[in-house]
């Protein structure tokens, strides 16, 4: 039998999300916890890997067992053998076909950014601090540039293992909540530190350092040496990935 869950975590406190042999991550405190309402070793397969300090709020993982439990019980059981910091959303039965990471259409991250002259504290394991004020409209202005399929070279990590650097982004926005600045973008993949690139760049165009059209530049550049530096973890969040309506998964995975 295969399950899919859906699962939210705070990434402040764990080494990312992928099993490792040192350190605390969020894949091994989940295949622990789950291990335990088997009683029976669980490893679990992911929509979307994330970074150290990176959070999650409806990461997508599925996992097979001959185990009988209903969807509760995965639920409850798996959140009370987690950290604080990690929960169970949901569990429900999928068919053996589905695959958390190959049947995804595409992936939603959410970047915020606190924009004001002092620093946060209610929120500052959320959001990254911006003193200077920031124009929300030339960012936005400036992101839209990055819709479509490009090679988004100048966006990707040196370290970034992934076979090419071409995605489809398929939406992409910035708007002004009050003192926060918030990014919102889907695409089909990401490339690794992609989004947190994006902002990188975004921010001096947001500043007034550089004009609207920088971003346009360094997309065609393909350089990552001169466009901006990476964005902190804090500020983003996985906001999940989304499916065709026939797996029958919750609304806020589905299309």
């Amino acid at each position: 039998m295969r399950l899919a869950l859906g699962i939210e975590y705070d990434g402040t406190d764990f080494s990312g999300w992928q099993r490792l042999s040192h350190g605390e991550t969020v894949q091994g405190a989940l295949e622990r916890a789950l291990s335990f309402v088997a009683a029976q070793p669980v490893e679990v397969t992911c929509a979307g890997r994330t970074d150290a300090g990176v959070h999650g709020r409806c990461q997508v993982v599925h996992f097979d067992t001959e185990v009988q439990r209903d969807p509760r019980s995965w639920v409850l059981g798996g959140c009370s053998n987690l950290p604080s910091s990690v929960a169970v959303l949901w569990a429900q039965p999928v068919d053996q076909a589905f695959h958390a990471r190959f049947s995804a259409r595409s992936r939603r991250y959410r970047y915020r950014i606190l924009n004001r002259q002092v620093r946060g504290a209610l929120e500052a394991r959320y959001v990254t601090w911006e003193r200077l004020p920031l124009d929300a409209a030339r960012m936005h202005d400036a992101a839209q540039v990055l819709m479509g399929e490009h090679d988004f070279s100048a966006f990707r990590a040196i370290s970034c293992q992934a076979a090419h650097a071409r995605r489809e982004v398929r939406a992409v926005s910035v708007r002004r909540e009050d003192e926060q600045v918030i990014i919102e973008i889907e695409a089909n993949a990401f490339l690794h530190h992609m989004v947190r690139n994006i902002v990188g760049s975004l921010l001096p165009i947001g500043r007034g350092e550089q004009p609207v059209s920088w971003m346009g530049e360094l997309l065609a550049g393909r350089s990552r040496e001169v466009a901006g530096p990476t964005a902190l973890a804090s500020g983003l969040t996985f906001i999940g990935p989304r499916y065709e309506a026939h797996w029958g998964l919750p609304a806020e995975v589905s299309q």
